[in-house]
């Protein structure tokens, strides 16, 4: 996995993998930006190859409420606590 965020506050705005300077609280409402830290997914089987180029990520999402329901657009989303979480125990380039 390739790791974008370190040192980025909790619920810092990330649009194309930059931070945008906007922090958003859990639950803000009417948008549905990514969030806190990106793990940026590469497939290792045959038919998950292309998840580098589709963009897919495990990422922090503001809308908490929804997390366990689907609402991605092929994303892992998860609370801003537990992605930080997730993303100080995962190495660089992990599998």
């Amino acid at each position: 996995a390739r790791k974008i965020g370190s040192g980025a506050p909790s619920g810092a705005v990330f649009k194309s993998r930059r931070r945008t300077g906007e922090v958003l609280e859990p639950n803000s409402p009417g948008r549905d930006p990514i969030v806190s830290r990106i793990l940026w997914l590469r497939g290792t089987e045959y038919k998950n190859r292309n998840t580098y180029r589709r963009f897919i990520y495990i990422h922090g999402t503001p809308e908490e409420w929804r997390v366990g329901s689907p609402a991605s657009y092929g994303c892992i989303r998860m609370k801003s606590r537990d992605i930080i979480d997730l993303y100080q125990r995962v190495g660089i380039g992990a599998e």
